[in-house]
């Protein structure tokens, strides 16, 4: 649902927003905005932003204001993440987004209702709360992080579940990453249809 410039007078829970170059999957390497809602209920126990779990403990920001600083960077991709974003009706951020030039991306479980316009839905599905079967078909990326050797045999379950032209990446849980990944660079050689996603952010020490 495109909802237009007057939403933008509507607020949104920010834990963070902040301008660097996207870490992860297909669109690695690039700048981007990223905005980091507040609120999760899928409680991951490896996650490294457990802070953003709590919706109450962070501001609700204006969306013109979250609009005004994103487009005061160069870069015109906008990476929306959590948290579980989804928990928010995304309509009004999108819409304020892309009428200042933004393609929009999200990270999601996949675990609440789709909301907002998206340019790139990439999909991380958790053990801990499922995706939601509708949202499966919609998603230009799947990114399973990879914690035990069991979650490889996961994996396939939802590889199988969307479409033929969805991107495919495993990727190390990062306190794991010396144990996991010589697991993932096997099983992608034997399983050529996945890539490697690797946290290059944590690598560079940028955000």
């Amino acid at each position: 649902m495109q909802t237009g410039i007057a939403d933008i007078t509507a607020s949104i829970p920010v834990m963070e927003a902040f301008y660097t170059l996207q870490g992860e999957g297909f669109h690695q390497g690039k700048a981007a905005y990223f905005i980091r809602l507040a609120g999760c209920d899928v409680g991951c126990v490896w996650c490294d932003v457990k802070e953003s779990w709590d919706e109450s403990a962070h501001p609700r920001v204006p969306l013109q204001d979250l609009v005004r600083e994103a487009s005061s960077h160069p870069g015109r991709m906008a990476v929306i993440t959590g948290g579980e974003p989804l928990l928010h009706n995304c309509d009004a951020l999108t819409a304020s987004l892309r009428e200042e030039g933004f393609a929009v991306n999200i990270e999601t479980s996949g675990s609440s209702p789709l909301s907002g316009e998206w340019d790139w839905i990439c999909l991380s599905p958790k053990k801990f709360k499922p995706p939601l079967p509708e949202i499966l078909p919609l998603a230009n990326e799947l990114k399973i992080i990879v914690f035990n050797r069991s979650d490889l045999d996961w994996a396939e379950k939802y590889a199988a579940l969307v479409s033929p032209d969805c991107k495919l990446y495993l990727q190390p849980e990062w306190d794991k990453a010396a144990l996991v990944t010589p697991w993932i660079v096997d099983y992608i050689k034997k399983n050529p249809k996945w890539e490697l996603s690797l946290q290059i952010h944590k690598y560079i020490n940028v955000p």
